[in-house]
């Protein structure tokens, strides 16, 4: 009965995440809820660790641009990302996101970032392309304050305790881990039966556009 008490009470955080907007840009929103092992983390910096499966990315210039605004704290890993990569040929991407307090929940944490979806390969029929993002993990940094051993456990984590400015401190996860749900991005695809009109179309707006820039050269032009 004593260690089903335990994972109950270990289990009592919950996570969820949001896409917001609409198009190939969103904003991915993580919420927290550390609920009854929250007493343990009081004073401790607080991360979500998600992994971003190769249809969708983070603009590493955009977010240096928001982080000097002190907008928000994110990690990529890697830090080079080739944003005009198509999803066939990008690669898994993972976020740690420093999460603030939320006001409204005196154990809620809360941190969003900016995603981007990729240009995916043409479908034979759907109109959309499914990128899945699974649930990310939450992470603790304590310095000074001791966990439960029964609800949490050491991490391997390849950045330092976010916030912190003194020696390394340790990252910890939960041991007992809800179900994670998934949460679903649809990106618009081309069809490819409409390959050959796409390309007919491209060639006549190309021809059409270097023949009026050639006509304007000729006319206003000044040759010596």
């Amino acid at each position: 009965c004593s260690t089903l008490g335990v994972q109950a009470a270990c289990q009592d955080a919950t996570v969820t995440q949001e896409l917001l907007k609409e198009g190939f840009h969103r904003d991915l929103l993580v919420k927290v809820e550390l609920g009854a092992v929250g007493e343990d983390a009081e004073g401790c910096t607080v991360a979500a660790r998600a992994r971003l499966p190769p249809g969708i990315y983070v603009d590493p210039y955009e977010l240096a641009s928001l982080q000097q605004h002190n907008l928000t704290k994110v990690v990529l890993i890697p830090d080079v990302i080739d944003v005009e990569a198509p999803e066939y040929l990008a690669t898994e991407l993972l976020v740690l996101l420093h999460m603030e307090p939320d006001t409204r929940c005196s154990r809620c944490f809360r941190a969003a970032v900016p995603v981007h979806g990729r240009y995916h390969q043409p479908a034979a029929e759907s109109e959309d392309a499914l990128v899945v993002l699974k649930s990310p993990e939450v992470l603790v940094c304590c310095c000074d304050n001791h966990l439960s051993a029964e609800c949490w456990k050491p991490a391997e984590v390849e950045v330092p305790c976010l916030g912190k400015t003194m020696g390394p401190c340790q990252w910890y996860s939960k041991t007992h881990k809800l179900a994670y749900e998934e949460l679903i991005l649809q990106v618009p695809v081309g069809l490819r039966q409409h390959s050959s009109l796409v390309c007919v179309v491209t060639l006549l707006a190309t021809v059409l556009s270097s023949s009026l820039l050639l006509a304007a050269v000729c006319k206003y032009g000044h040759f010596s």
